[in-house]
Formats: C-alpha cells, sequence, structure tokens
C-alpha cells in the first residue's frame, strides 16, 4: 500500500514536471500575442483564487462572496508597491495626486505583502462576519467587497490607490527579471510557478491536521466542537489564509491586465470564481484548476468567433449579435451543470491511481461484453 502511495506521488510529481516543460516550450516557440498565452496566464490565476474559494466554502463549509474584495486588496498593494519611484514623482501615474508612498519594493516582496494585506483585512472583517452563518455570511462577505471597491474608488484616498483612475507602471509580467539579474522571466512559467506553489501550500494544508478539521466543521460542527475543535478559531484561520491567496491572486491578476482600476474588481468576478468552482466541483482541488482553464478557453478563445454572429454555421439576427456568445456560453454552462450536478470531479481529486482502477473497470466491461 505504502508503495502504491509512493509510486502514485512520484507519478504526479513527473506530471507536474512535464505541464511545465510544455509551458516553457510554449513560450519559446509560440509568439508572445497568441491567445494561449492569455488562456494558460488567466487560466492559472483563476485556478488559484477559485481553489483560495474552495478551500473556503468546499472544506470549511463557510459560504463568503468576498472574494473580489480580497484580490482588489492584493492588486492595489502590489501595483503601488511596485511601482517606481522615478515614475511616482513624475507625476504619470498619480496624475492629481501626491504619492503617499514613495518607494518600491521587489516582485516577490510586493506578492507576500499583496497576500498579508488582504490576509490582515480578512481578519478583522471576520471577527463579527464568521459568527454569522450560510447566507448571512455571504450577504455580509458579497457588502465587504462593495464597500472595499467603494472606498479604493474614494477621492481622500487618491494619494494611496489614485482614486478612481487607473494605476500603471507597476511591474507587470513583461517586466519580471530572473533573480539577480536583467534576464527575463517567461511570463506564463512565472504565473505558473506562483500559482502552482500556492496550490501546493493549499494542498499540504488540507491533508494536514486543520484541513482535516476544517472538513468536521464542515460536515457536522455540533460533532467537531464535541471533538474538542475550536470552532472560530478554525473558521478564522481558513478564512485568513483563503484571504491571502486571494490576495495573491489579485497581485497576479494585476500583473497580467497592466493597469488596476477598483472597477475591475466588481461583484461579477466573485459570481465567475464561484461558477468555476460549482463546475470543477465542491470540495475539489483539481477540479477547480481543470474548471478555470475550460472556464477561460471557451470566453477568451473557443467561443470567440461567436463575436461575428455565427456558431456551428448558425446566424443570428444583428440584434442579438452583441450578446450571442454570452448566449451560447450560458448554455453550454446550464448543459454541464444539468448533466454534473457535483461537478467534473465531485469532490475527488485526479489521480494515476484513480485512473488506473477506471481504465481497469473499462476492460473489464468490454471483456463481460464481449
Amino acid at each position: 500500500m505504502e508503495k502504491e502511495k509512493r509510486n502514485n506521488l512520484i507519478m504526479t510529481f513527473i506530471a507536474i514536471a512535464l505541464v511545465y516543460l510544455v509551458v516553457f516550450i510554449l513560450e519559446l516557440t509560440l509568439r508572445p500575442t497568441s491567445i494561449v498565452f492569455t488562456v494558460l496566464r488567466k487560466g492559472a490565476i483563476y485556478s488559484l483564487v477559485a481553489v483560495s474559494m474552495n478551500l473556503l466554502n468546499g472544506f470549511t463549509g463557510l459560504f463568503s462572496l468576498g472574494q473580489a474584495g480580497f484580490m482588489l486588496l492584493g492588486a492595489y498593494t502590489y501595483a503601488i508597491l511596485t511601482i517606481p519611484t522615478e515614475v511616482k514623482q513624475s507625476d504619470r501615474v498619480y496624475r492629481y495626486y501626491d504619492a503617499v508612498i514613495n518607494f518600491d519594493t521587489g516582485v516577490f516582496v510586493a506578492l507576500i505583502a499583496a497576500g498579508l494585506v488582504a490576509a490582515f483585512f480578512a481578519f478583522l472583517i471576520g471577527l463579527p462576519v464568521l459568527r454569522l452563518k450560510s447566507d448571512y455570511l455571504a450577504i455580509a462577505t458579497l457588502g465587504f467587497a462593495e464597500i472595499i471597491r467603494a472606498i479604493f474608488q474614494w477621492d481622500v484616498l487618491g494619494p494611496l490607490t489614485n482614486g478612481a483612475n487607473l494605476l500603471r507602471e507597476f511591474k507587470d509580467l513583461s517586466r519580471i527579471t530572473l533573480p539577480f539579474s536583467d534576464i527575463p522571466f517567461p511570463p506564463t512559467l512565472f504565473v505558473f510557478i506562483v500559482a502552482g506553489v500556492c496550490i501546493l501550500l493549499v494542498v499540504l494544508l488540507i491533508n494536514s491536521s486543520y484541513g482535516r478539521a476544517f472538513k468536521a466543521i464542515r460536515d457536522d460542527e455540533v460533532a467537531a466542537e464535541a471533538m474538542g475543535i475550536n470552532l472560530f478559531k478554525h473558521k478564522e484561520m481558513s478564512f485568513v489564509i483563503s484571504s491571502f491567496f486571494a490576495g495573491i491572486s489579485g497581485a497576479l491578476l494585476a500583473m497580467f491586465q497592466y493597469t488596476v482600476q477598483a472597477q475591475q474588481f466588481r461583484t461579477m468576478l466573485t459570481y465567475e470564481i464561484l461558477l468555476i468552482v460549482v463546475i470543477g466541483g465542491i470540495g475539489s482541488i483539481s477540479g477547480s484548476c481543470i474548471a478555470s482553464f475550460l472556464y477561460i478557453a471557451l470566453s477568451e478563445w473557443w467561443l470567440r468567433g461567436l463575436d461575428m454572429g455565427t456558431f456551428l454555421g448558425i446566424n443570428a439576427p444583428e440584434l442579438f449579435r452583441s450578446g450571442f456568445r454570452r448566449l451560447v456560453f450560458s448554455v453550454i454552462i446550464m448543459i454541464i451543470v444539468l448533466f454534473f450536478s457535483k461537478g467534473i470531479m465531485g469532490d475527488k481529486e485526479i489521480s494515476f491511481e484513480r485512473m488506473k482502477h477506471l481504465f481497469r473497470k473499462k476492460r473489464k466491461a468490454k471483456g463481460a461484453d464481449a
């Protein structure tokens, strides 16, 4: 049994290494403007934020809708800390304000700071709202996200956030270099590495004693408390950790988009992430990752031709062409939800042991038919 687990782990690491190798080869061979990189980068970013939401909603049983607010905090923290000092002082970014922070940090320091700022606000918000349950918790966290978005557009915070104006010229994906050198870091590989490390940390957490406590709270709070689990402490921990990784994903999204503005982090962003979690499977890390790439590929690439009003030879009337892609995309999502009520993966994870079991099952079924 131990040998099988070890072999499964080795095969998993080999598969992950191959994925990173393929990403690296694609960056060497394809044009930098290829739509493939848009799908890969945004898919990896959405995978991280979907996993962070799944940690909270799927593994701890807390229905939170504040992910967009924590992403906003992470994005602004990263942008503010990485805009070069000379750019701030030249009035090219804070056009109507004098920048209150006149220094810039490294990329990795800013990424960690983005997560810490989001985690700090989650800790403060969690003190009152985590005493609520179900829909009430969802409404409270959703309200927090909207309040944060409004505050960051407030003119009084202009010297820090540039008000409702764009923040730009920070260290985006095109300006990342290898540590201690001026050699450019492959942008897609960078996103995959950061997102991959963060997702790995979440996986390790879920398989630890804390992760088992989270699942116990999700399954039955009364039984968990009877077992000696401090409900509020573990809920707060899950909430803070989830927000930390949401903050990092917000920073990565800012690097991907090259600009930051509070309007980019509306409630619709949280609903998109929640949809990805549901499609992938509530309680499945690999399901969230698969659903993220499928969602981005559908919306950003495969259905892009629908903007012209044609799909599978069907021409939409002129009146409906502007929303034809959204219509077809919505129908596809409905079909997935109807036929996969528990999501693509349910609460299971991809493993070589599971794949071998399914392969053997199919072979036996074919043998029986013969």
